[in-house]
Parts: structure tokens; sequence; C-alpha cells
């Protein structure tokens, strides 16, 4: 487990976690000359039992109310420090608050400078236990146990220890089988060692050899995937690390200054960066004012800050102690996971407390921009049980689907859950199993949607081009979306073939029961424009020709000669030429015989074949081409093999 240290500055809290450890965590220059703690500090201490908890020291002041929050994102159990001869101050209120909106379940009141308690005398004492009382109530600390302490006289310590670990047998363990999530807190290199990133894991698992990422990607930099060297647990190799655990992770392939406070180290694949989050919304009681629709905020989510955007969902205020959902619409993207807790901070200090205003935690990653009114979209997921999450993203997802893997990044599930809850979904056919070999699944509402739009775009094609036998296949995939998956797209089409609502004929498909209806009018228009074309031979008139000939529009002589050539009653070879079908088998036939007995062509010898001008010559000679009757061999053509 982690214990983080919360209180205001210089009530104690280092010199605490210095006579607990033996560490000293002040270990910048100027943190030395100055005093105060100005960053995070790290120390490790043993509970008994061989038990070991990772210590967070956090500075006090509350221009450092950031780096607070960057450590306070991991920590199990809060140790609420506040010194005898002051009590409680606005950066013990503002700590305590951070704490109950990241989601911290236990933790121990600290008492420091106790050797003074005697010369305060018991009134004051009184008075101390009684804000402390005040200021726990209603928190995860009422109750918690009040231990006098000396730092300097080592008064009090053992007893500390024991409330500590006695509080950290209630706490839940960490998921170790979600996806791999350490915010990294701190950056160094180490020669002949390369990189090392430290902080605490708060999710899944990470071993030498693992492929990783670091989120977000920087601009020009690469975001993985890094291979993992080696891991350290309080200065310890360890062969893996698991949530719940500091850690130092050693990567390879990634330049220290690319790396800073705020991104996250991840397994690769497994997460993607995002710059929007649904979430649940708390504002403290002690706010100021409700909190307007639009409110721009700083968001501490684990160790990154980023200035957000709160759209509230279906409310235009939220007012103080009421918890409402919304979306935070991010200045820049940050590694997220959902159920991760966070805090927002305001640019001016509430009295008496500091600028923590609200907190809450992540319902979604990556969801797409929410309109008011959406909450009715986000609600399922406060409640949602493992199957209820799976089947919303994928609703979610629509026609795109997610792999398992996207699935297990964006639930948070462990692997053997998701899996059995795929399978269960699967068997009820909630969900579809697209491609085995990408594991992509897509909602059978979304499914079900595509096969509604495939049969409403069918009927609409039909109405406006009856004379065309169907829509190609491609077209009704692009008319339904692009980027719509192929093997989803058959997957529909057969779907429909299965019902009896579609026909498909080679690349075709059309309603069952449709395709090509001809008028009277479009009956007779069509019949004239096969005797033309058969009276004109191998010397047939234009389109453009022909239209003005019959007395028809351009767009209707279209259609007209894709029925002929559906039918088999001709041939387009070009984009004006249109040829009657009998006349160019009879050609093919003689150019073939041609060509076994001379064995080659050439241009002049075909144009007194045809009998024709250069006008057809041309084009008919690379009509052979292309349907592999003749091959040109320089400036002759010789019959194909076969």
């Amino acid at each position: 487990m982690i214990i983080g240290t919360a209180g205001h500055i210089d009530h104690g809290k280092t010199s605490l976690v210095k006579a607990l450890t033996g560490i000293d965590t002040d270990r910048l220059p100027e943190e030395k000359r100055r005093g105060i703690t100005l960053e995070l500090g790290f120390a490790h201490l043993s509970l008994g039992d061989g038990q070991v908890a990772g210590v967070v020291d956090v500075p006090g002041h509350e221009r450092f109310v950031k780096a607070m929050a960057a450590g306070a994102g991991g920590v199990d159990l809060a140790v609420l420090v506040v010194a005898a001869d002051e009590g409680v101050m606005p950066q013990t209120r503002e700590h305590l608050d951070i704490c109950r909106l990241l989601g911290v379940k236990a933790g121990v009141v600290a008492l420091t400078k106790s050797d003074l308690l005697e010369a305060l005398g018991d009134d004051w004492r009184a008075l101390v236990e009684a804000d402390l009382a005040a200021l726990t109530t209603g928190t995860f600390l009422e109750g918690a146990p009040v231990v006098p302490v000396s730092s300097r006289t080592g008064a009090g310590l053992g007893d500390l220890k024991m409330a500590l670990a006695r509080a950290g047998t209630t706490l839940p363990e960490r998921p170790a089988e979600g996806p791999a999530f350490l915010p990294v807190d701190r950056a160094f290199s180490i020669k002949g060692f390369g990189t090392v990133v430290t902080g605490t894991l708060l999710s899944g698992t990470l071993a030498a050899d693992d492929a990783v990422a670091l989120l977000p990607a920087q601009p020009g930099g690469r975001s993985g995937p890094f291979r993992v060297r080696g891991v350290q647990v309080h200065g310890q190799p360890v062969a893996r690390v698991e949530a719940g655990q500091r850690a130092a992770v050693n990567v390879t392939g990634v330049e220290t200054e690319d790396v800073h406070r705020g991104m996250v180290l991840t397994r690769a694949g497994e997460l993607p960066e995002t710059s929007m989050l649904d979430v649940e919304l708390t504002l403290l009681p002690a706010a100021e004012a409700p909190l307007a629709k639009r409110r721009k905020l700083l968001l501490h989510l684990g160790t990154a800050q980023v200035e957000a955007t709160v759209a509230l969902l279906d409310l235009d205020t939220l007012a103080p102690g009421e918890t409402a959902l919304a979306q935070l619409r991010l200045q820049s993207p940050v590694g997220a996971l959902v159920g991760q807790r966070f805090i927002l901070r305001g640019s001016r200090a509430l009295p008496g407390r500091g600028a923590t205003v609200a907190g809450g935690r992540v319902l979604s990653i990556t969801p797409p921009r929410r309109r008011r009114g959406a909450s009715a979209v986000v609600r399922p997921l406060l409640e949602a049980d493992a199957a209820g999450q799976v089947a919303w993203l994928l609703r979610q997802a629509g026609y795109a689907g997610l792999t398992q893997t996207e699935l297990f990044g964006r639930s948070g599930l462990g692997p053997k859950v998701l899996a059995r809850t795929l399978e269960l979904l699967g068997a009820k056919g909630q969900v579809l199993l697209v491609d085995r070999e990408k594991r992509l699944y897509v909602s059978h509402d979304v499914f079900e949607g595509l096969r509604q739009r495939s049969l409403a775009l069918l009927a609409t094609f039909h109405e406006r081009e009856p004379m065309r036998e169907g829509l190609s296949r491609e077209e009704l995939r692009q008319r339904l979306s692009a980027q719509l998956d192929a093997r989803l797209f058959q997957r529909v089409v057969q779907a429909l073939v299965d019902a009896g609502k579609v026909e498909s004929e080679k690349d075709v498909v059309r309603l069952k029961g449709r395709g090509r209806t001809l008028t009277l009018g479009d009956e007779a228009a069509r019949t004239r424009l096969a005797a033309e074309l058969s009276a004109a031979g191998l010397a047939p008139p234009t389109v453009t020709e022909l239209a003005r000939k019959l007395g028809l529009p351009p767009e209707k002589l279209q259609e007209l000669l894709k029925v002929l050539v559906a039918q088999g009653t001709g041939v387009r070879v070009s984009e004006e030429l249109c040829f009657d079908a009998n006349a160019l088998l009879a050609l093919r036939e003689r150019l073939v015989a041609y060509l076994r007995e001379q064995k080659e062509i050439t241009t002049q010898g075909f144009k007194d074949l045809v009998g024709q001008s250069r006008k057809f010559i041309i084009p008919l000679s690379e009509y052979f081409d292309r349907e592999k009757v003749t091959l040109r061999v320089g400036d002759k053509r010789v019959l194909r093999r076969g």
C-alpha cells in the first residue's frame, strides 16, 4: 500500500516521515536551504509481518498544492498531519478535501509536536481535538485514531505505526489484472542504464521486457513502444511490480528529456490518450457559488495538470455539495483510466481551505463531444456491471467496433472477466465477433441498425434508379460508411440474404423481387437504341450523337446503355462508344482466326480487317487488349495464350 502525508506547511510532515523511516525526503538543495518541502518526497516504511509500505511526502505550502495533488493520486492511506501548537489550518482542510475527492478510504491523524502539549495546557488540547472532530465529520477520517507524536523525542511513533498497520488491513486491493497504469511523478537518467521513471502503479502489472508506451505522445517524439529493462521497488530489483506499489522503471528507447511529470507509463497498445472525459462530478459543500456549465478549471488527474472546460450534461449550474454528470474537455491530451479519481481547482482560494473546488471519477475515456441533455447516454455507467459496461462501450463505438484489447483498456476489466463477459454477451446475441483474427466486436444494436439502414438505402436506390439492376456492394458499403469494416459489411449483407430480404448476384445487391423496371416509354427507347447500334455495326454513333439522334436526355441515354450492357445486347468499348454485341463477337472471331493463321497483326492490318477509320480502330484494339484476346508487342499485336 501507499501511505501519503497531508497537512499544512511547517506542521512536521517531512520530519515525521524521517522519524518513522530514517529517510530524509527533502532531497533538493533549495529544500535544505529554505527548510520547506517544495517537491514530492519518497520513502518506505516497514509495518511488521513483512509488510513494507511506500510513503509519499507532499509539500504543505499552498503554492505547491499541484505537487501535493500529483502525489495524492496514488495514496491508499492518508496521514493527516496537524501540529499541536497550531491546530487545523487552511491547507489542512484543502489537503483533506483533495484526499476525499481522490477516493482515499482510510487514514490516521498524527498530532505532531506532541512534546509541546503539556506546556500548551489541557484547554488548548481539547480545542484542537474539537476542531479535528469537526473537520473529519462525514469524511473517511471520522472516528479515525488521533495519535500524538513527537519527531524530536520519538514519543508516539510506535503507536502511529500500529495505527497505520491496523488501518491498512481495511484497504481493498488495487486491480492487478487491469491495464498497466503508472502516472509518472519523476524521470531521471542513470549512467549506463538510461531513463528511469518513477510513480505509483495504480492498475495492472509491469515486468522486465514488457513493451510499454508513454501517454500523451510528445509533439515530434515517440510514444512507444519502448522496452522495460528492469523494475525496482523500494530500491530493490524485482521480477515485476504490481498495482499498489511504488516503482522505479528503467525504460529503454526514450530520452529522459522527453519524459515529464503528468505522463502515464502503460503497456503498449492497451490505452489511448484522450482529450475528453465523461465524469461523475461533485462540487465541494464549502464552494462559495454554484459551478457554471462552461466553467474552466485546472484538472489534476494522476500526476497530470491540464486546463479543462467543465460541460454539465443536464444542469445549468451545479450547487455546492451536489453531484452531476459532466464532460471534461481538455486543453491538451492525457492518459486516463476508467474509475480514476480527479480533482478540479480554481484560480482563487476558498476562504480558509485553498482553491480545490470539485472532484470526481472518470466514467469513460475518448467519448465523443456530448451535447446538452446527454446525461441519459452516460448515466447507465453509474450502475453498470461488467456486461453492462462492455455492451455500453460497443454501442458507443458504433460501426467501428472495438477489439478485445481496446475493450480491455476502455473498461479496466481483467482479461478473464472481460473474456467471460464477451462470451456471455455473444451467447445472448448482444455482441457479434466480426473478425476472429483481430478479435473485433460490434454491438448487436449497431449491427441491426446497419441492416435497417441497408434496406432503407436499397429501397431509396430502387425508387430513384429503376433501370439499374441493383447497387454494387462497394457503393452500398460507401453509402453506409466509408470506414465500415469490410468483414462487418459482408456479415450485414449475408444476414439480409439469409433473412430473404435481399438478393445478391455477383457484385450487385438488390431488394428481394426488385431490380430493373422499365416504363413503356423506356422500353420503346431501349428498342430504338438497340436497333440503332445493330444497324451501325462496327461504326456506331458516339454517345453524344446517339442522344441527339434519338432525342433523349444524356442521363436517360446513359441508363439505357447500362441496360443494354447488362442484357448482353451492347458492349461499352470506351466512354463515347458502345457497340452491338453481335457485331463485336463476329469481329472477335475473325480476329482470332486471323492471328492463328498469321501469328501477328499490325495496326494497318487490323484497320483492313475491321474496315473502319482510326476513330473506331484504336478503341477496338485497346478493348481486345483489355479483354486479354490480344497482347501488344511493339507496333504489332499477337494472340494471347489460352
